[in-house]
């Protein structure tokens, strides 16, 4: 029974590691400080280059007004799932639906590969999301500074995007925070991707968690667009998840009211 055990918490950790960067989906208010009214979702281009500090501000200032404003989606999800010692490989796509604060659902679309990989990893990792989201805990993995320190380490660029960077360190020692880095966008703060080794492995059978996740600009918002995991393991070799998101329906609130408003769709791409 222990490779089921590892397995299933292999698929929980991708769980965690994914739902804690569903939390960053940061917008980017028109002023970097305050805004009045309903929040206004296009991105401002103040400035050619922002500093590094009001990058980092206008970054966390995103992620409490897309919180806020986020009423919920639907999306396409592909999970792509490996153990390549044992070339045992599953591939499933869902639609998932998604609304505030604590539904989530997902519907079937397509599967192919090993009936085993698909059940005790990719159906495994699914649940854990529906109960992750039911237990509304996803503040407590958000890339924010009430779950890490920053540290600034310069520009670079990533697929031409000029980018600030900075080593991010979790204050506690939780399933789901990681030590590592997060890009963000230099003319609007916008996180373009973030990276690292999780600190805290949900099982004595998992030594090292190693991911990247990649984001894009959806209607106004920053989604998760690719996630790729990699576990090593003490009884089975690695333990491979990729997951991409596409096809965003996001719906926000409509002001004041409760009404919900269907933005476009649009691919992710950065």
């Amino acid at each position: 029974m222990r490779p089921l055990r590892l397995i299933s918490s292999v698929a929980t950790l991708a769980c965690g590691l994914s739902l804690a960067l569903f939390a960053q989906m940061g917008t980017i208010p028109q002023s970097s400080f305050a805004s009045t009214g309903a929040p206004d979702l296009t991105v401002s281009r103040v400035a050619a280059r922002l500093s590094p500090e009001l990058a980092l501000s206008v970054y966390e200032k995103g992620v409490r007004t897309q919180s806020s404003v986020l009423a919920g989606y639907t999306a396409t999800t592909v999970i792509d799932a490996e153990l390549p010692d044992s070339a045992q490989r599953a591939v499933l796509e869902v639609k998932r639906r998604y609304a505030a604060p604590s539904v989530l659902e997902f519907t079937p679309l397509r599967s192919t590969g090993d009936k085993f990989v698909k059940s005790n990893i990719i159906v495994r990792l699914l649940q854990s999301e529906v109960d992750h989201v039911h237990k509304q805990e996803q503040s407590q993995t958000a890339i924010d500074s009430d779950n890490y320190k920053f540290s600034y380490k310069g520009t670079s660029a990533l697929n031409g995007i000029p980018v600030h960077v900075y080593d991010v360190k979790p204050r506690k020692k939780r399933v789901g925070l990681f030590k590592g880095k997060i890009f963000l966008q230099e003319a609007t703060g916008r996180l373009v991707r973030a990276q690292g080794t999780v600190t805290k492995t949900p099982s004595f059978f998992i030594t090292k968690i190693r991911f990247t996740q990649d984001y894009g600009m959806v209607a106004g918002f920053t989604l998760p667009t690719h996630i790729r995991s990699e576990a090593d393991t003490r009884l089975v070799g690695k333990a491979l998840v990729d997951m991409v998101h596409r096809d965003y329906q996001p719906e926000i609130s409509g002001g004041d009211d409760s009404r919900l408003v269907s933005l476009p769709s649009a691919d992710g791409a950065n």
